[in-house]
This record gives C-alpha cells, structure tokens and sequence, in this order.
C-alpha cells in the first residue's frame, strides 16, 4: 500500500464522536502513502454527539484541509433533529462517482456530470426552486430517489395568492426510473402536475396508489394526465384497494380497472 500511486476512494464512517476530515484523511491514510499522485475521495460520516448548538461550521472543516492546496474540495454538514443525527460530507472536486447519495436543502452545489443515481433525503421540504437546481445541478441524471414527508411551505404561499402561474417548468431529460414512496403528496404533486414538471417519456415510477388516486381525483385530473401518460411503468401495489379491482388468483395477474389504464395510456402497471 506505501508504494501506491493513485486511489480512488469511497467510504461512509457510521456513528463515531466527530466528523471524519481532513486531519482524519492525512493521518490515517495520505501519511502512509508516500508515492501518492493521484487521489480522488468521497467520504461520508455520520455521528450522534452533534446538534444544533455544536455542529462544525463550513469553515471549521475548511481548516483541517489547510494542507490540500492543490486540490479542491467540497465539504457540508448538517444535522437532522427529529432523528436527532448529524452528517459531514466530503469530497474531490470534480465528482467522479455515477451517484449522489443523501442530498439536502443544504447542498452546496457544483455541476456533476459524471452522476446518473441521486438520492435526496430532509427533515425540511423539498421547494420548487429545489428542483430547478438540481436539474442543472444533474443535467444527466437518470434515477431519482426522494425521502421527504415534510410539506412544502412555498406551495401554500402561491396557492393562497394564486401564484402558482408563475413557476418555471422543470425538465430533467434523461430521467428513467423515479421513486416517490417515502414522499407526501406534494411530491407528488411537484413531478405529476404538467405547471411544474414536464416528465420524460418511459419513466419508470414507484408511488403509493392512495396519494395517485389523491392527487389525480381519482384518475380524472387533466392537471396530471399529461404526465401520466409518459409512464412506462408504474407501480401502484402499495395499498392498491378500489372498486372493480380484483386478484386473478389462478393467473396471478391483477385485474386493473379499465378507467385507470386509460388514465396511464401507455403504462403497465403493477
């Protein structure tokens, strides 16, 4: 391992007292590596001793990379009070992974076109204006996964002054398969209304059928039948209950209703 030119490195460091950084970073690994030229890394760390009131700054991890002067490195903290938890990461800059886990409203930025997977987690909603950036943020973002049960503050403001006319339509072009199942309704909302997102042909989607049956009043909304059209495959299993559904038991196919395919045209649906 000393004799070690190029490393490209990628580890999550689960519940320890302080944030893994850039002492950590010198002292355990580049101190050992004397023939190092190359080094990209993405490091993730977690721990419980952090709260509001001690949370390292920004700039308190920045200093502990005072010797890294020929690399740039992006570094964010924040902290998650209903599971009370905190989080630090931190990384080379340009991004060379093909994901981004656990992104927050706290996310510094940057361009990643090397990423096709994100996932997005909060204890705070996800706004509109979230979406556009990581639109441009992602440009080639294939798979979106959202864990978000908090409602969107911004939604209510426009709805009470009917401002809702006024938001720019997100696009995220190459998108593929979208997960919306640890969502509320907003969410839904956000990628199915035609007035906020214009979704990409043959999306894959995973929902849970009470909140689609919510949201689409029941498979009748003009506002989301656009988009559901673009489906190419939806799962709607969670909590699948409702008139004319039945489970043909000696096919093991689902009887689905026909006013439901008619609504995801061109859909299969599970």
């Amino acid at each position: 391992m000393s004799n070690l030119e190029k490393l490209d490195l990628c580890i999550n460091v689960g519940e320890r007292k302080t944030f893994f950084d850039g002492n950590d970073l010198k002292m355990n690994i580049i101190n050992h590596m004397p023939q190092l030229s190359k080094f990209t890394f993405n490091i993730c760390s977690l721990s419980s001793f952090y709260n509001e009131m001690n949370l390292p700054s920004n700039e308190d991890i920045q200093k502990t990379f005072s010797n890294f002067n020929n690399k740039q490195i992006i570094y964010w903290t924040d902290y998650f009070p209903e599971v009370k938890k905190s989080y630090c990461h931190i990384y080379s800059y340009p991004y060379q992974l093909k994901y981004y886990n656990k992104i927050t409203n706290n996310f510094p930025g940057g361009i990643f076109i090397n990423v096709r997977k994100v996932s997005l987690y909060d204890e705070r909603p996800f706004e509109h204006e979230f979406f556009l950036r990581t639109q441009k943020l992602f440009p080639f973002m294939k798979e979106l996964t959202i864990r978000n049960k908090q409602r969107q503050i911004n939604k209510q403001f426009r709805k009470s002054n009917n401002k809702n006319q006024d938001l720019s339509i997100i696009k995220y072009p190459y998108l593929k398969q979208l997960d919306l199942i640890q969502t509320c309704i907003d969410y839904y909302e956000q990628f199915l209304f035609d007035t906020k997102m214009d979704l990409a042909f043959g999306v894959r989607v995973y929902m849970k059928y009470g909140l689609v049956k919510e949201v689409t009043y029941n498979f009748t909304r003009n506002r989301t039948r656009n988009n559901c059209a673009k489906i190419n495959y939806v799962n709607l299993s969670t909590g699948m209950q409702y008139a004319g559904y039945s489970d043909n038991f000696s096919t093991g196919k689902q009887q689905i209703p026909e006013y439901i395919k008619d609504y995801f045209s061109h859909t299969q649906i599970d």
